[in-house]
């Protein structure tokens, strides 16, 4: 019993940094961008390359913990996540943290298979696997949770690198434990790990959002090529596992309609969540001159309610229909853009923490209950097809939200920001009109008078372009509350 719970600990301890990853760096926006003159739509690649990788790898190395056991598979993974950290902390250069973020992205889909495949051979009795379950959903709904309010700690007293290097202690220590702690496995050396199949989908995925984002500052014969062939990629890949024996993603299931609600509801929570904190993050570095903890501190709430919310919402899952569930859901999370979108996040503290914590139960109510229902829908043969599923959608959840969001304040605040005429004359400062960060940036090699005016101007572009987007996402969210309504309409 010791031993098994030992193996827990180590399971907790490499898990923990993969959680926190995902949310930590959505309050250092700022601090790169100045310190590192990073574009707007280089800090949205350093966020959200993470999440794509990580949601396309995920399903072959679930494959691959069987193939070759999950003591390997956990070893090499926290390797691959330990140099992803060592060179992320490291780094000078928007593409050296873009790359590295993506092998943070790449040990992160080799662990989280791995620590579940752990659990669930480590311990064998029903309700003690249950309890280390109960740990393992903790650690990720916490390291999510607390992930921003680390960054700003470590943002307020340390370099930025330390962000990412704080994790190397721990993999060295979990190397160890793993090596002479962990028990050898039995392994299927006739599993079938879809690697290359996985590249083709990580290929295609990133080709259709660098040619979305390439997009907003004009289309040209590239963007349209990259489009084109991000789109042919993923239609190969399609149809790839529609003739597989043995897909990596059996597509049968999405002829079920809970399966297609519970993919969008997971998908759209996990991008409300992110794309909300990323934007909410900014506004109170840069217009409101938070320091990072405090921004961390402030977004609390939010976190807090996704986090703790899951036991009510089991309650109320024995007691109402899914589509009522769903629907309201979706309409919290609407209503929660509608009210965001007129209220001064700052001088109305209170009503903000009310509104945040709206939408994280919103949030928390529609992802829980549609995954309950997909798990209690699909027969047991496709339990894991339909959990890795819905894994997936809350990996590209989070990648998109960080990505749609971000391009749409970055259009917004382009059509309103209206450049001081000392500033506007000069082409070589026309980077100031792209994004607030950018703005900021020029700003701090100007005279004090003309830097007072262009981070006046640039702030209040910012907040009228993070409103239209709340209103955006307030329409969104209510469209989709009616679409998902009708899909589950008589499904209890």
């Amino acid at each position: 019993m010791k031993s098994s719970y030992f193996i827990l600990f180590t399971i907790i301890l490499i898990f923990l940094p993969v959680t926190i990853d995902a949310t930590i760096l959505h309050l250092a926006v700022p601090t790169l961008t100045r310190e590192l003159s990073f574009t707007t739509n280089q800090m949205l690649w350093v966020i959200d390359i993470y999440s794509i990788v990580m949601a396309s790898f995920i399903l072959s190395m679930g494959a691959l913990g069987d193939r070759i056991g999950y003591k390997k598979q956990l070893a090499i993974g926290s390797i691959i996540f330990g140099l992803g950290s060592l060179g992320a902390g490291l780094s000078t250069s928007a593409e050296m943290l873009i790359v590295a973020r993506a092998f943070l992205g790449l040990g992160a889909a080799m662990i989280l298979p791995g620590t579940l495949a752990a659990i669930r051979q480590t311990f064998e009795n029903v309700k003690q696997r249950n309890i280390a379950l109960g740990v393992w959903g903790a650690t990720s709904a916490g390291g999510a949770a607390f992930g921003p309010l680390l960054g700003g700690y470590i943002l307020e007293h340390y370099e930025w690198g330390m962000i990412f290097l704080i994790n190397i202690p721990l993999v060295l220590l979990v190397l160890v434990l793993i090596f002479f702690f962990m028990p050898k496995q039995a392994v299927r050396r006739s599993q079938t790990v879809h690697i290359a199949q996985s590249i083709i989908l990580v290929m295609g995925i990133l080709g259709l959002i660098y040619a979305l984002k390439a997009a907003f500052n004009g289309l040209n014969f590239s963007v349209v090529a990259i489009f084109l062939a991000g789109a042919v990629l993923l239609g190969y890949f399609i149809r790839t596992q529609q003739k597989a024996a043995n897909p990596m993603v059996d597509l049968r299931l999405f002829r079920h309609p809970v399966v297609i609600s519970s993919m969008l509801l997971t998908l759209f929570a996990i991008f409300a969540i992110v794309g909300f904190e990323l934007l909410l993050s900014q506004e109170l570095q840069f217009v409101n001159r938070f320091s990072p903890l405090e921004t961390g501190f402030f977004i609390l709430p939010l976190m807090l309610t996704v986090s703790i919310s899951g036991p009510l919402i089991g309650f109320l899952s024995n007691r109402f229909p899914l589509q009522f569930l769903t629907t309201f859901g979706l309409l919290l999370c609407s209503l929660s853009f509608f009210f965001f979108a007129q209220i001064h996040f700052v001088e109305q503290q209170v009503q903000a923490c009310l509104l945040m914590m709206m939408l994280g139960f919103g949030i928390e109510l529609a992802l829980l209950t549609s995954t309950a229902a997909l798990m209690s829908t699909v027969p047991s043969s496709k339990a894991t097809a339909a959990g890795a599923i819905g894994g997936m959608a809350y990996e590209l959840g989070t990648g998109l939200g960080i990505a749609l969001f971000g391009l749409l304040l970055s259009f917004f605040y382009q059509q309103v920001i209206v450049l001081p005429p000392e500033i506007s004359s000069d082409l070589s400062l026309s980077a100031a009109s792209r994004s607030i960060g950018e703005a900021f940036s020029v700003a701090q090699n100007l005279p004090g008078t003309t830097a007072a005016a262009l981070q006046q101007a640039a702030s209040s572009a910012f907040v009228q372009a993070h409103s239209k987007v709340l209103w955006m996402c307030a329409g969104l969210y209510f469209m989709l509350a009616l679409f998902i309504s009708y899909m589950l309409r008589k499904r209890k």
